[in-house]
C-alpha cells in the first residue's frame, strides 16, 4: 500500500515524542550543571599523564622517549629529558620528563599519541570544563597540571584501565622471572668454578719433563752409567 512507509515513519516519531514527557532517559533537557549525561566509556578530550601509587614523580610511567611528541599532528607537545633516572614499575632505571607541556589551545584530541606511546603513560582525559580567561598561559597545560593517578584513570575509563593494568602486570612478572633466571644461572655458574679448580691434575716428573733417553726396560739412572 503506497504511503505505509511514511505511517511507520510518524508512528515512531510520535512514539518518541511522547516519550520523552514520561521516561526521563528519553528526556532531552538536562538541568546542567546540576544534573549531567553520563558520558560513554570511549568519550576522548585532552591528554594527561599516568602515574602508580601516591607520588607523582616516582611513579610517573613516561620514560621521556619523546615519541608522542614527534607523531603528534599539531605539535602541540613539548618535552625536556631529565639528566638523571628513576626505577621504573619493574624497577629498571628510567629517564623521565624533566619538562611535558601541553597546549590544549591547539590539540585536537586525536589520540595519536596515547596510540604510540609504548608505556601506558598518556591516555585521554573526559574533564571538557577547560574554559579560561586567557587563551596563551592558561591553556598551556605542565607537568604537574597533566599528572593523574592510576585510580583516576581506572575512574574515567574502567574497562580501559583494567586490561592496561593487566598488561603492565604481565610485563612485570615476565621481567621478574628473566631476573630471577639470570640470577640461577650466574648461582650455576659461581657453583662450577670451584669444582673445575679442585680438579686432580697430573704432574710430571723432572725426567719426563726433560725427556728421557732410557732404552726399553732400563731405568733413567742406568743411562747415566759409564
Amino acid at each position: 500500500m503506497i504511503g505505509t512507509g511514511i505511517l511507520k515513519g510518524m508512528a515512531v516519531t510520535l512514539r518518541n515524542f511522547a516519550g520523552s514527557y514520561f521516561e526521563k532517559e528519553r528526556l532531552i533537557t538536562v538541568q546542567y550543571p546540576e544534573e549531567r549525561s553520563p558520558l560513554p566509556e570511549n568519550y576522548r578530550n585532552f591528554p594527561i599523564l599516568i602515574y602508580d601509587g601516591n607520588d607523582p614523580h616516582a611513579g610517573m610511567r613516561c620514560v621521556a622517549c619523546q615519541i608522542c611528541e614527534k607523531e603528534c599532528p599539531p605539535q602541540c607537545i613539548y618535552i625536556i629529558k631529565s639528566k638523571d633516572k628513576k626505577p621504573d614499575y619493574v624497577g629498571k632505571p628510567q629517564f623521565y620528563p624533566a619538562v611535558f607541556d601541553i597546549d590544549i589551545s591547539v590539540c585536537m584530541s586525536c589520540q595519536i599519541c596515547v596510540e604510540v606511546c609504548p608505556f601506558e603513560a598518556i591516555k585521554m582525559d573526559k574533564d571538557f570544563e577547560l574554559s579560561q580567561r586567557e587563551r596563551f598561559d592558561h591553556l598551556l597545560l605542565r607537568k604537574e597540571q597533566l599528572s593523574q593517578s592510576n585510580e583516576y584513570y581506572h575512574k574515567i575509563h574502567p574497562v580501559e584501565a583494567a586490561a592496561v593494568d593487566k598488561n603492565l602486570a604481565g610485563a612485570a612478572a615476565a621481567a621478574e622471572a628473566k631476573k630471577k633466571a639470570a640470577a640461577e644461572a650466574a648461582a650455576k655458574a659461581a657453583a662450577a668454578k670451584p669444582a673445575a679448580v679442585q680438579a686432580p691434575t697430573t704432574v710430571a716428573s723432572p725426567e719426563s719433563a726433560a725427556g728421557s733417553t732410557a732404552a726399553p726396560g732400563q731405568t733413567p739412572s742406568d743411562t747415566t752409567k759409564p
